[in-house]
């Protein structure tokens, strides 16, 4: 059944006045759920500030902004929880002022850390894990961890124009809103008889879905991918690819680099791809682009809101957004 262990959490009047849009939109139990989770983000880039911004906005309990690196030029174009003049500092520490003044009812605080300091205990402390600008093996390393302790993990990430979020939520239990129809009594409702009458109705039902881990999505074999829209995760791999052995994802300095043309030519020769990624390799996959920021960070963020409430259906388990089509795509990798 689905979880109640938050439901001894009672909002305050500030809270419920502060809340009540949403609380009208997912219910008072979602609310009370969200009040009570404490937010592990990893990565204070500007895809990283507009989850932070929208996951202290829902009213989470509280929020840990992580990040051992900082600031750079290119921050500015996406970054709008650091003032303009914090170049050089810290992304984390000078995110918290901006961040905390979202919401007063939320503790937000700032961790100048390296994740790979932080012992396999840590992640305890948390309900929910979002990573993001990590490296694969970072990446595996705190989703076994997140599953060891039975902690929602997410990952994430936007290069350019092109992005994807990631969700292992273990096995989830979480309520969805049908929509049914049901006949009439014809007589009843003043109708002929003989003449059947029908109406809608909006049933709440329980539901229980099986997610699988980071590592089981990456490098899987051709055969195992839909036909369409796998241009996408190939582009993730050749992404993924390139931080995890560079460390780092290409510059806007480094526009034309013959690095990222290498990891590319290599997964297009492992998958047989012909020139069917040209045009998005030549695309802009450098930085991070605000506005896909928002759209990406929008999705991520609206995804951890549905698995801490457990209210409707998460996404199972990898959205793609597509930068040629301007749309996102919903891929069920490996069940």
């Amino acid at each position: 059944m689905v979880d109640d262990k938050n439901h001894d959490v009672e909002l305050t009047d500030a809270e419920a006045e502060l809340y009540d849009r949403q609380i009208r939109l997912w219910g008072l139990e979602s609310q009370k759920r969200l009040r009570s989770a404490k937010v592990l983000l990893i990565g204070l880039g500007g895809f990283g500030a507009e989850i932070a911004k929208n996951v202290i906005l829902a009213g989470v309990k509280a929020i840990t902004l992580l990040d051992h690196r900082n600031m750079t030029k290119e921050d500015t174009c996406s970054q709008f929880c650091i003032p303009h003049d914090q170049l050089g500092k810290n992304r984390a520490e000078a995110s918290l002022q901006r961040s905390q003044n979202l919401n007063s009812m939320v503790n937000v605080e700032a961790d100048t850390t390296n994740i790979d300091d932080k012992p396999d205990e840590y992640f305890n402390n948390f309900d929910v894990v979002c990573a993001t600008q990590c490296t694969i093996t970072q990446l595996k390393r705190i989703n076994r961890v997140c599953r060891k302790y039975k902690v929602k993990f997410f990952a994430g990430d936007v290069w350019g124009t092109f992005g994807y979020t990631f969700a292992d939520l273990n096995k989830h239990e979480y309520v969805e809103d049908v929509v049914q129809t049901k006949p009439v009594n014809s007589a009843a409702a003043g109708e002929p008889k003989g003449k059947e009458k029908f109406e809608k109705i909006v049933v709440t039902e329980k539901r229980t879905d099986i997610f699988v881990p980071f590592e089981s999505v990456i490098d899987i074999d051709k055969s195992r991918l839909p036909a369409k829209e796998s241009e996408m995760y190939y582009m993730m791999m050749i992404m993924l690819h390139y931080r995890e052995k560079y460390k780092c994802d290409p510059l806007p300095s480094e526009r034309g680099s013959e690095k990222l043309k290498a990891e590319a030519a290599a997964i297009v020769e492992k998958y047989q791809l012909g020139d069917k990624l040209d045009n998005l390799i030549e695309g802009d996959l450098y930085g991070q682009i605000s506005p896909v920021c928002a759209i990406v960070g929008g999705v991520m963020s609206q995804e951890i809101i549905k698995a801490v409430s457990q209210k409707e259906a998460p996404h199972n388990n990898v959205f793609l957004f597509n930068p040629q089509t301007m749309c996102g795509k919903i891929l069920k990798l490996v069940s």
